[in-house]
């Protein structure tokens, strides 16, 4: 996890500003006068308008950020107008959840609402939020995610400098041929166990069952990537409640150290989020705990009931997505490998242009946008390289695909690299060689015939270097990528 590339240091910048910005927002709720309440309220408000904002530019996540209390408020509204109505309350949670997976159909910024909108009406259960309470809390969210784009958008701007990539979901076909509507289904349906199997384990902490199952779904195409996901939450948040026990107890709410821990956390979650899902909600499951301490709750039953809950959570969506509208693996795997492998190729031409001398040519930011596919690769290529994985044979072949991939993307950096020295010139071999690249990459993605891997003599110059280097690994990438089907799949898995 600490080894996983950075390129431009996306992930140690997207940390270091979530820290910033949320500390930032949790100070401006206690210069208004914020209760602790409001102060929770504010943190999560901050946290999600850093976290879930993945527009890929800088206006469309400004005008994300916006709309998200709109999004949020009324939800909250919602839920403390139906405190006291058990049952509205929860069939009002479900059909929540039910419209934020669904709102994914219209990419980041469907997601982001949905999140958000989720969200609010699961920290409303966590605040036991009546009516009464709505002014501070509304008060609270509208300064913290104010505060939060203040930092995003005006102190620590950096995607003036590297725009984010956005990564599209995979071909949506209509009806419930389309993975969001498929998934809408499936989470309500995940979650409405998750609901009634929560409450029976304990009547005030069930929505923390719900909260699993959402977030299993989350960043989810198919049956595979959701059981593995639900495997490592269970497995973060029992690693999570260990080091509880070494930490958060000890500390018992005392304030300095438990904001000093609570940065920490939000610094792991921001750090580890696009490298381990298990790390991140390890570091989530601790900022539970510290908060729990604050509040004056926090026992070692508590800890022992969220684990249980998180099981029940995972286990409704793990029924939800073999019984229910089931998407299998087969073709979200070869999409994103297509989408990588485009990616390299985009890197290539990039990287010539620039060494050719062409202004304007960027390498660096289709690096970031090769990082991000290759990540929705490993996450869709996880249930066959997953440690209980039986299936030997598909599970070397995964492994084969992902560590060659990993290789072009190490000899991309590498051509990056290069290309980004003044003192760099064109040869007119490295047009020759882009070429090549390019062939091999409209081979592996079209169907037709990969050039064989030849032997060249080893080149002086660091940028030819790189591209036979990814050449080679493009040519080896043939065997496994053409054996049967993708990567072996078949529509078992």
């Amino acid at each position: 996890m600490f080894g996983a590339p950075d390129p431009g240091r996306i992930r140690l910048r997207f940390a270091g500003r979530a820290v910033l910005g949320i500390a930032l927002a949790v100070a401006v709720c206690g210069l208004a006068g914020q209760s602790l309440a409001g102060a929770v309220a504010g943190g999560l408000a901050a946290l999600l308008a850093l976290f879930t904002v993945t527009d890929p530019t800088v206006r469309g996540q400004a005008l994300t950020t916006v709309l998200l209390p709109a999004a949020g408020l009324p939800v909250l509204a919602l839920a403390a107008a139906l405190h006291d109505l058990p049952v509205a309350r929860d069939l009002a949670f479900l059909a929540v959840v039910g419209a934020g997976v669904y709102a994914r159909r219209w990419g980041p910024r469907g997601h982001s609402l949905g999140v958000f909108a989720f969200m609010t009406y699961f920290v409303a259960q966590f605040l036991h939020t009546t009516p009464g309470q709505l002014p501070e809390l509304y008060a609270a969210v509208l300064l913290s995610v104010a505060t939060a784009a203040a930092v995003r958008f005006g102190a620590w701007c950096y995607e003036r400098r590297l725009p984010p990539a956005a990564v599209p979901a995979p071909a949506a076909g209509t009806g419930l041929a389309r993975i969001t509507t498929r998934q809408a289904v499936q989470a309500t349906a995940g979650a409405g166990f998750a609901l009634v199997v929560g409450q029976s384990v304990s009547g005030q902490r069930w929505y923390w069952a719900v909260g699993a199952t959402w977030w299993i779904f989350v960043n989810t195409a198919s049956r595979g990537e959701t059981l593995v996901r639900g495997f490592r939450r269970v497995l973060g948040t029992l690693a999570g409640i260990g080091l509880g026990l070494l930490v958060a107890l000890p500390v018992a709410g005392a304030p300095l150290p438990s904001a000093v821990l609570l940065a920490v956390c939000v610094f792991g979650i921001f750090y580890t989020a696009a490298v381990s899902y298990t790390w991140m909600m390890l570091c989530v499951t601790l900022l539970a705990e510290l908060l729990y301490g604050l509040l004056g709750v926090l026992t070692p039953g508590l800890l022992a009931l969220r684990l249980a809950e998180t099981g029940v959570g995972a286990l409704g969506a793990a029924l939800a997505v073999l019984v229910l509208l089931p998407v299998t693996t087969h073709a979200v795997t070869d999409h994103w490998i297509q989408r990588a492998l485009h990616r390299v190729h985009l890197c290539t031409a990039e990287a010539a242009a620039r060494l050719a001398g062409t202004e304007g040519a960027d390498p660096a930011a289709r690096v970031a946008e090769l990082e991000q596919s290759l990540a929705r690769v490993r996450l869709s290529v996880a249930p066959l390289v997953h440690p209980l994985n039986p299936l030997l044979g598909r599970k070397r072949r995964a492994r084969r695909v992902l560590a060659l991939l990993d290789d072009c993307a190490r000899e991309i950096r590498g051509l990056v690299a290069v290309a980004a020295d003044p003192e760099a010139s064109h040869d007119a071999r490295l047009a020759a060689a882009c070429w090549r690249v390019e062939h091999a990459v409209e081979a592996l993605t079209g169907g037709g015939a990969v050039p064989a891997r030849s032997e060249r003599p080893a080149a002086a110059e660091p940028a030819l270097a790189h591209l036979h280097g990814l050449e080679r690994a493009l040519a080896e990438l043939a065997a496994p990528l053409r054996h049967h089907t993708p990567l072996g799949l078949d529509r078992a898995v």
